[in-house]
């Protein structure tokens, strides 16, 4: 029904997960949302590059913050919340930091979503 919140069988409310909260903080960001988008399929929105496969370690935050147009601290700032909701995954190489997405954890998401 519209309007009424979900309940337990005890009649409570059902709350969200704390972790479901910062993830859904994480997405509610236009650039972040784009960010993953892009990562979905690195290949096609990425240029290769010398350190790293697009695929199997992700797209340098470099090449992010270039094509989002905007610094590499801003764009750092936007990987830590994505990496802490556990969307994307880090992956250090030499002095650069490369991010993938985690598809797994995106359809846990989803699946908290259509729970609720």
């Amino acid at each position: 029904m519209r309007g009424r919140a979900r309940t337990n069988g005890d009649g409570a409310p059902v709350e969200p997960a704390p972790e479901l909260l910062d993830t859904l903080r994480a997405l509610d960001n236009e650039r972040r949302l784009q960010i993953l988008r892009w990562l979905k399929e690195p290949t096609r929105h990425f240029p290769r590059q010398i350190d790293g496969d697009l695929e199997e370690d992700g797209v340098c935050g470099l090449l992010i913050a270039e094509k989002l147009g905007v610094s590499q601290p801003t764009v750092s700032e936007h990987m830590r919340l994505l990496v802490r909701a556990g969307l994307v995954r880090a992956r250090r190489i030499k002095q650069w930091t490369f991010y993938r997405r985690d598809d797994e954890r995106l359809a846990e998401v989803l699946r908290a979503l259509r729970a609720l």
